[in-house]
């Protein structure tokens, strides 16, 4: 099975890592990624729409057809912002495009970035995890193939250009987090690895912790 993917976040850390693993992978075919700016990147695979307003589609949704996989990275931290924005973000933004995709592709497999941490019950004290697991169950009710990833911290991909600030001060953790902890900590190839492979071959379950998306990835 040939994926044609649609990839959302690309100019982040998370979704540039994700973005270099199709683009040399032999499963995948076709990119398109939907930015708000333009990404830097040049490959025969990858096309790039550059589109502001996620919340209004329309110019665009023609372009949207015909894939069969979309790989989510798109999001914000909780940190510095209302929960009123957050959710408008995470929640509303996730669930516009996503009713969309699912209208436009119905069989589509829908890879979503979450987080470690997610409330699946919607009912415990973080705000942020409540908002991620209702975004994770909607999702999960809206795509047949949808698969949510929560991934820990992760190690970058090399020639990564979009790193976050934090980053580069704490990079040096990997290796010992990886060793002592590993149910935390997985590298951004793998994340990319299993999201093509869940795209691929499927999964067992459709919340993937860090110890599902490094066996996804080796799968």
């Amino acid at each position: 099975m040939k994926i044609k993917a649609i990839i959302t976040g690309a100019t982040g850390m998370v979704g540039e890592g994700v973005l270099l693993e199709c683009l040399g992978h032999p499963d995948v075919e076709q990119v398109l990624v939907i930015n708000r700016k333009a990404g830097g990147i040049s490959h025969p695979k990858l096309r790039e729409i550059i589109h502001t307003d996620f919340f209004n589609l329309s110019l665009i949704e023609q372009q949207l057809m015909g894939y069969n996989a979309c790989f989510f990275c798109l999001g914000i931290s909780s940190v510095g912002v209302s929960k009123e924005e957050y959710k408008h973000i995470t929640y509303d933004l996730t669930m516009h495009v996503g009713q969309l995709l699912a209208g436009l592709n119905p069989e589509m497999t829908f890879c979503y970035i979450t987080g470690a941490g997610t409330d699946s019950s919607e009912q415990g004290k973080m705000a942020w995890a409540r908002v991620k697991g209702a975004t994770e169950n909607a999702l999960m009710r809206l795509f047949r193939n949808a698969y949510m990833f929560r991934p820990g911290f992760m190690k970058a991909s090399p020639g990564q250009k979009n790193i976050k600030s934090y980053y580069k001060y704490f990079a040096w953790l990997y290796p010992v987090g990886r060793l002592v902890y590993p149910a935390g900590f997985c590298t951004l190839k793998e994340v990319g690895q299993a999201m093509i492979n869940a795209a691929v071959k499927g999964y067992p379950k459709k919340v993937l912790e860090v110890k599902d998306i490094v066996d996804l990835a080796k799968a």
